[in-house]
């Protein structure tokens, strides 16, 4: 597996970047694992704690230029941190992570000693929509204050968590973001229309959430929930001011992800409004 693995850059005394002819270039993290080597030496896979692929050379240069910026005992607490991530999730994480998180998290604890802090606006969809990514973030936060005693703002949670579900989705951050700003947008819609305030830590809210998600997930997908005309008459003879909202949420979504919405999503929506309506 070693044969043809060398040495193409040292990064730093813990991290090289070695050409290998089947896997091109692969990044090996370990202690030591670049002191006093050259370009063109040979490099062994069993003397890294961590190896992953520079698949993406656009990743391959923000890692490269990033590295200066960090200090060597931080590269293996992100190896403690991403085996941890990896462990909690039970599944192997998309290569990517490996940078973009180590960027996140270097730039994070700098602000956070800078006293310098971002708001999340999407912290309780995030919440919502990923628990178990939102759990462990958590989890990695505590890693750091425990490593660093630096506490970060809860807003770091959330981005920690897109991080993770980008990871073990293979969704870009940008396509991530996108969906949540949409159910953002069509939540405050609700609310306006109905003059409703939505409780962010309700069930209710947690449902309409899943749902709106779902929703967006089966359009990607070009899922058809089926035919259900006599249902969808009845709901809008019974609740026709949901009904219409329904179909002012799907069209914002229709206009946004640029795709057309199956009809019966309205029946779904339908309900999950008349149930805030009962309620609120």
């Amino acid at each position: 597996m070693d044969e043809g693995l060398m040495i193409d850059k040292i990064l730093n005394n813990n991290v090289v970047i070695a050409k290998h002819p089947s896997y091109e270039e692969v990044v090996l993290i370990g202690k030591g694992i670049g002191f006093g080597k050259k370009k063109g030496e040979a490099a062994s896979f069993n003397k890294a704690d961590k190896t992953f692929l520079l698949r993406n050379e656009k990743e391959k240069e923000q890692y490269v230029n990033l590295l200066p910026h960090i200090e060597e005992d931080f590269i293996d607490f992100m190896n403690d941190i991403l085996y941890h991530i990896e462990n909690r999730m039970g599944q192997e994480l998309n290569e990517h992570i490996h940078v973009a998180l180590t960027d996140h998290l270097a730039f994070a604890i700098n602000r956070s000693q800078k006293n310098m802090q971002f708001r999340n606006p999407f912290l309780p969809e995030i919440e919502s929509l990923y628990p178990k990514e939102y759990q462990v973030a958590m989890e990695v936060v505590t890693m750091i204050y425990d490593k660093t005693t630096i506490r970060f703002p809860e807003g770091e949670v959330g981005f920690i968590a897109l991080h993770i579900h980008s990871a073990v989705t293979d969704k870009t951050l940008r396509e991530i973001n996108r969906h949540n700003q949409l159910i953002t947008t069509l939540v405050q819609l609700v609310e306006e229309t109905m003059e409703v305030t939505i409780d962010r830590h309700s069930v209710d809210y947690h449902r309409l959430v899943q749902h709106l998600h779902r929703a967006i997930d089966r359009v990607y997908q070009e899922e058809n929930t089926g035919d259900e005309i006599r249902l969808a008459n009845m709901l809008k003879q019974e609740y026709p001011i949901c009904y219409n909202l329904a179909w002012k949420l799907i069209k914002v979504m229709q206009k946004q992800l640029n795709k057309p919405v199956d009809e019966t999503e309205a029946i779904y929506l339908t309900i999950h409004l008349q149930r805030l309506t009962y309620k609120s």
